[in-house]
């Protein structure tokens, strides 16, 4: 089973990014996929999360994140997204991918983004 994270780095406040998870080892659309993030001295927060295409593909973000963070996923490619625009400095962490179905629960390690001008 694996998680990739690609497609952090460094950006301007305002700008945008998106982030890539690509999954392999399971049946990827059987499952809840999620992106947390961690900042320095802080608890992982939950970002954005979208249902496996049974539930519909239904999507959830934390408050910090609504209108500027879309989460997305292509089953066909295995692969979950995370566009995220207008950028802020306290957008700086490690974002980290999440799957889960019913006891499984894997993680990626993790892709940096820093938010700086």
């Amino acid at each position: 089973v694996q998680l990739v994270e690609s497609g952090g780095g460094l950006v301007q406040p305002g700008g945008s990014l998106r982030l890539s998870c690509a999954a392999s080892g399971f049946t990827f659309s059987r499952y809840y996929m999620r992106w947390y993030r961690q900042a320095p001295g802080k608890e992982r927060e939950l970002v954005a999360g979208i249902s496996s295409i049974g539930g519909g593909s239904i999507t959830n973000y934390a408050n910090s994140v609504k209108g500027r963070f879309t989460i997305s996923r292509d089953n066909a490619k295995n692969t979950v997204y995370l566009q995220m625009n207008s950028l802020k400095p306290e957008d700086t962490a490690v974002y980290l991918c999440n799957a889960m179905w019913s006891f499984y629960d894997y993680w990626g390690q993790g892709t940096q983004v820093t938010v700086s001008s």
